[in-house]
């Protein structure tokens, strides 16, 4: 995931266009209302007047404040009934000269507050997702495609179990970790040796949790490191701008592929334990994918990292035979 700062101006533009374009549309529609139905600016004048009046008074009378603001929105309530009705009696739906928003929790602003609204995060989500080939990987790669003909049923001594029924339970860990994300906070920890689908599995979750309307956002190791190090040590124009990083902290889900495959060093070290303890303080989940095994954990990471993941991080370990491999056989 790479978004400049370039984009993501263009981004909040794209707020502006919106929030222009729904005052113009209201702006058309009260010229038309007011024109066919004359009573109903009478009940806008009043109702704006009975609110400036209430300011003034308040202001002069504050111990009268809380008595004032209930008698306006009582009268207020009543004005905006008889616009109802008026509207209804000429034909026109009762929402008519209410903005209509395409994201109705922030109102087309992409913040509530100073929180970023989840259609902004997942906006910056989509543009990096469209410099990449994410999203025509997991149209491909996701639950309903996933096959099991690539693991052997035959018994593995090490683990008493075949590679086929141990799949089976994972995919149902990944199932279930989708079906109750909402209910349940979890991390999870895909490990085994490469060629096994720990990142056909990454991208099922990925795709299941994007179209169930939640934030994800899918970096390997390698990219998340280069987006901590490009944000801390370049101050060009290409340097990421914070509210990319911040979402790596706060969407709904993050999904680390490869981890152990960057090159390890103090700042990588701390930028990691940084991310998982953030996220874990939190509560936002991440799903880890990693061809370390847990003794190597210990000899690439600090005991702190190591700490934080296998004591928050449901362990699943896929084993067999490279599914890569037994394609091109």
């Amino acid at each position: 995931m790479n978004l400049k700062r370039s984009q993501y101006k263009l981004i909040m533009q794209n707020y502006d266009k919106k929030q222009l374009s729904i005052k113009h549309e209201i702006t058309k529609r009260k010229e038309e209302i007011y024109n066919r139905i004359p009573l109903i600016k009478v009940l806008d004048d009043e109702i704006a007047s009975n609110s400036v009046n209430t300011t003034y008074y308040i202001i002069e009378h504050p111990d009268e404040s809380e008595k004032k603001i209930e008698e306006l929105q009582e009268s207020n309530f009543i004005l905006s009934s008889k616009k109802i009705r008026l509207l209804l009696d000429h034909g026109y739906p009762e929402d008519y000269l209410q903005p209509k928003y395409d994201c109705n929790l922030c109102k087309d602003t992409g913040y509530i507050g100073n929180e970023k609204c989840i259609c902004l995060k997942q906006a910056m989500i989509n543009i990096a997702y469209e410099q990449s080939n994410i999203k025509n990987i997991i149209e491909e790669e996701n639950f309903s495609t996933f096959s099991f003909n690539y693991y052997s049923d035959k018994i593995d001594s090490r683990f008493n179990l075949s590679p086929l029924e141990n799949i089976r339970k994972i995919y149902g860990k990944c199932k279930k970790f989708v079906n109750h994300f909402d209910s349940e906070f979890t991390n999870i920890i895909l490990f085994g040796q490469a060629g096994l689908g720990k990142t056909f599995l990454c991208n099922c979750i990925a795709k299941a949790l994007l179209d169930s309307s939640h934030t994800v956002i899918y970096l390997t190791s390698f990219g998340l490191f280069k987006l901590f190090e490009d944000y801390k040590f370049n101050n060009g124009d290409e340097k990421v701008p914070e509210e990319q990083i911040e979402s790596i902290f706060d969407c709904d889900l993050l999904i680390i592929d490869d981890l152990g495959t960057e090159f390890n060093n103090r700042f990588t070290g701390v930028e990691l334990f940084n991310c998982l303890n953030t996220r874990l303080l939190n509560k936002k989940s991440t799903l880890i994918s990693t061809n370390l095994s847990p003794t190597d954990w210990s000899k690439q990471y600090s005991d702190r990292i190591v700490s934080r993941i296998f004591g928050n991080y449901e362990p699943l370990k896929i084993f067999g035979s490279d599914i890569r491999m037994k394609k091109y056989q």
